[in-house]
């Protein structure tokens, strides 16, 4: 009988220890259970060249232009480096003009996409020109429109016969002495090809004053992957469906009586208002 016994005692451990074990599993996956929640804006994602240039162009609108000369071709590496990379060569691109805090302050401005509302803005704006069909960048000159560069001079010509077009305050200028000039506005992606092939035609023609030079951000092909956007707080509310049988005369009543305590105690600057308006 004693074997038998201790036979039977040691099978009742072990399943008190089966039973045990699965009950802490449970509560394990059961606490490592949470709601995470992404807040994606209505646009894709920005470059963040661009962005990096909209940072520039808050410190001053010289070292925007001057950022810009540095990364005229900067997008090519893209293709061939990973992001943290690309993420690198941005900043050491920009801390030619920025000391370390304004630098630790685009890092954060990159965290938050604090200017990708503002690529956004002249990517609206390029829309509503519209841009021609298959170009990479184009030029308006007085409402003529043209991805050429060849046809600049030709629409040059009698620019000044024309309307001459709205800028806004976020607008680029290349600096210049002159404001009554032709405008010319570029709507391209700096960093490509085409865009350095433009800027190199129209900053000569800035620089000798024979236009005004106005760059505005497109993106003929924006990116696939959604734009999430950080520093919001986003509250998640589940309602309970269950219903439970309470004897309604009786939470009123405490309701009530509740209520005339918190009022009788509501004083303020020694007036107790529950007393006045009874």
């Amino acid at each position: 009988m004693a074997p038998a016994k201790a036979t039977n005692v040691v099978r009742l451990l072990l399943g008190s220890t089966a039973l045990w074990l699965s009950q802490l599993g449970a509560g394990t996956v059961a606490a490592s259970k949470s709601v995470t929640a992404h807040l994606a804006a209505k646009w894709p994602e920005t470059p963040l060249l661009l962005e990096a240039s909209e940072f520039m162009a808050e410190e001053s609108n010289e070292k925007f232009w001057q950022f810009l000369e540095t990364v005229q071709e900067l997008a090519i590496y893209k293709q061939t480096e990973s992001d943290y990379s690309y993420y690198n060569l941005i900043l050491k691109k920009a801390g030619q003009f920025l000391d370390n805090l304004h630098i630790n302050l685009l890092k954060f401005a990159f965290s938050i996409r604090a200017y990708s509302p503002a690529i956004q803005m002249f990517q609206q704006i390029a829309a509503d020109e519209p841009p021609p069909d298959g170009c990479n960048a184009f030029v308006v000159i007085h409402k003529k429109h043209t991805c050429k560069i060849n046809e600049i001079k030709k629409l040059l010509k009698k620019a000044a016969s024309r309307t001459r077009p709205y800028l806004f305050k976020g607008d680029h200028k290349f600096p210049t002495n002159k404001e009554n000039l032709p405008v010319v506005i570029l709507y391209a992606e700096m960093g490509t090809r085409t865009f350095s092939a433009f800027h190199k035609v129209l900053s000569e023609k800035a620089q000798n004053e024979e236009i005004l030079y106005v760059l505005r951000h497109y993106i003929q092909k924006p990116s696939s992957r959604k734009m999430y956007l950080s520093g919001y707080g986003v509250e998640l509310a589940i309602k309970s469906t269950e219903y439970k049988a309470l004897d309604d005369t009786q939470v009123k009543t405490v309701t009530n009586t509740t209520v005339e305590d918190e009022t009788e105690t509501n004083e303020v600057q020694g007036f107790l208002f529950g007393k006045l308006k009874s």
